[in-house]
């Protein structure tokens, strides 16, 4: 059974941190490539960041970029989203989703809301 299942999220003040964690299961982590998308109300799903399915390759969009990190650990299964100097436009629910050609597998999302 495929599973994603995203942790870390919760209420941070305007120039926080937070480390979000999306675990994987049920399918060859390794071979998948990995985004983070977030969704704020009345807005389509944002794509923020990929990385390549060893690691060496990684992306982000120009809002988050300098300011969000992906990482991954192929041993633990899991991929990260570290997140800083978030600001209140930040605040959304964050999704993981692994992606192999047209195979395509997302995670519940976590909510992250940002305010003072």
């Amino acid at each position: 059974q495929v599973q994603l299942v995203e942790s870390g999220g919760g209420l941070v003040q305007p120039g926080g941190s937070l480390r979000l964690s999306c675990a994987a299961s049920g399918f060859t982590f390794s071979s998948y490539a990995m985004n983070w998308y977030r969704q704020a109300p009345g807005k389509e799903r944002e794509l923020l960041a990929t990385m390549s399915s060893a690691g060496g390759l990684t992306s982000y969009t120009d809002s988050v970029k300098g300011r969000f990190t992906i990482s991954r650990d192929n041993a633990k299964n899991t991929v990260y989203l570290q997140m800083n100097s978030l600001k209140p436009e930040d605040t959304a629910v964050y999704y993981c989703r692994a992606v192999k050609g047209r195979v395509e597998y997302w995670g519940q999302g976590t909510q992250v809301t940002v305010s003072s």
